[in-house]
């Protein structure tokens, strides 16, 4: 486990190679394992593969995710309020964990905050991502994660460095 913490970091650039059906099947199914405050699980995980949605998704938050246009699949979280007042808690968990395994399966990721974020224009980043994404309003959007196989080098963290 430590290695996977040690080896993940954000990755903005990706190579036009799409992700694996298998792969992103992994890390669904880890997404449903995740734990959440008693076991209420207050999310929906959804992938989004359609290139004119990214780039409509990138344009949310130009100065904080132009690089969705870029990534070969993404997964917004969603919660519901209504299922649990931990949804914000329990979404960030979820999340991690799509991190964790996206890397774990030699993918690249990073998180593209949502909720409390505002576009260009201060718009509502949320409110725009729910028209976009056709989310129903009693759903809320955390976070959306870019997924893909990295096109830029990072070094791991050492050990050394954190302990």
């Amino acid at each position: 486990m430590l290695k996977t913490l040690l080896e993940r970091r954000s990755i903005r650039k990706y190579k036009e190679k799409e992700v694996e059906k298998e792969k992103m099947n992994q890390i669904l199914a880890v997404g449903k394992v995740a734990p959440s405050g008693k076991n209420k699980k207050p999310w929906e995980l959804m992938p989004i593969k359609d290139n004119k949605i990214l780039k409509k998704l990138s344009m949310v938050k130009p100065k904080g995710g132009l690089f969705l246009a870029e990534a070969p699949i993404c997964i917004a979280i969603i919660g519901n309020e209504e299922i649990s007042d931990t949804w914000v808690e329990d979404c960030s968990i979820v999340s991690t964990f799509i991190q964790l395994e996206a890397c774990n399966q030699g993918l690249g990721s990073c998180w593209v905050q949502i909720k409390n974020r505002f576009t260009k224009d201060d718009e509502d980043a949320e409110i725009l991502t729910k028209e976009i994404l056709e989310i129903p309003s009693n759903k809320r959007v955390l976070c959306i994660i870019a997924l893909g196989y990295s096109d830029e080098e990072k070094l791991a963290y050492k050990e050394e460095d954190i302990l």
